[in-house]
């Protein structure tokens, strides 16, 4: 933000990852590299990959209790990613881990926090692709900010939009990568925010409903749940936690191809994302899907919380 700005001065973000400020974010500590700064002096170089090329994996977290939800989870993810880059972290898991641990301590933060862990490829030595110029290790970010999404975005429902940007091949990018390079996802959030919606729902090259922009998407008809088979988006943490309490608690779920019209005639719909967890979609392309928030969703919104504190309750600090 620029001096002298307010928050009043830019626009609000939309949708599930709608969120208040909060002022206790001015004086935060910023990991970067093995320091904790605070956030006017927490810089990356114009040399650094992140910043030429979108060069990276990150991964984001919420914190419950202190402690990071489904961090096992998170951390595969973010290695198996860097493994298929080629990308050396520079850091084994338990080093990575601590890093964290250490950024919500120096913040004392407990509750109502979300964490975005960015690890690039590191510093260049010429503004050029070939990882060859690489002359560092990697560059390790993890932003803790005070972050709860808006009551309103869990109970309201949201409003999708589909857009022409469709989801790639694995051979153009493979989509599983949760990289720095999102310019695909951004151009569809463009294309669903001039047509007034909350976020994009985007096709499979085959024009079978795939994802949202940020979230995933999931459908209710006749007591089932449905999403698409995964293999056009990120595997997402949550995603998968709510395949797995649908599972637990025997509530029909399946991954599978469906098109728009199976979705405009679904009975109830969602999205899923680390930062608002469960919340609900009401409109899709200006067809009401239902009115308001429905009991199945409101189900798995208490089934995933439930989740949540298994999962942070195991855990030691």
């Amino acid at each position: 933000m620029r001096a002298g700005a307010t928050r009043e001065d830019f626009p609000m973000p939309q949708g599930s990852h709608h969120s208040a400020d909060d002022p206790r974010n001015g004086s935060i500590l910023i990991y970067v590299n093995g320091e904790l700064l605070p956030r006017e002096r927490a810089v990356v170089s114009v040399f650094d990959s992140g910043f030429i090329l979108g060069d990276g994996v990150w991964e984001g977290l919420r914190v419950h209790h202190g402690r990071p939800a489904f961090l096992d989870m998170h951390l595969e993810r973010l290695f198996e990613a860097a493994k298929a880059i080629d990308l050396d972290i520079g850091l084994d898991r338990g080093a990575l881990t601590q890093a964290l641990y250490r950024t919500l301590q120096a913040n004392k933060m407990e509750e109502g926090v979300h964490v975005r862990l960015m690890v690039t490829r590191g510093l260049k030595s010429t503004p050029y692709q070939d990882p060859r110029v690489c002359v560092g290790p990697a560059t390790i970010v993890i932003i803790p900010e005070f972050k709860v999404p808006r009551p309103d975005s869990l109970t309201r429902g949201l409003s999708l939009f589909t857009v022409h940007v469709r989801r790639g091949a694995p051979d153009v990018q493979d989509p599983k990568l949760n990289s720095h390079s999102k310019l695909n996802c951004i151009t569809a959030c463009i294309q669903a925010t001039k047509a007034g919606a909350d976020e994009a729902l985007m096709l499979d090259p085959h024009g079978f409903v795939a994802t949202c922009n940020s979230t995933h998407f999931f459908i209710v008809r006749r007591g089932e749940v449905w999403t698409s088979t995964g293999k056009y988006c990120l595997a997402g943490i949550t995603r998968a936690n709510v395949l797995r309490v649908c599972r637990e608690a025997g509530i029909p779920a399946f991954e599978k191809d469906f098109s728009l019209t199976e979705a405009y005639g679904a009975d109830e719909a969602f999205v899923t994302g680390t930062f608002a967890g469960i919340a609900p979609v009401t409109v899709i392309d200006g067809r009401t899907i239902s009115s308001a928030r429905g009991p199945l969703v409101e189900r798995l919104q208490r089934l995933y919380l439930e989740l949540i504190e298994r999962d942070v309750g195991r855990r030691t600090a």
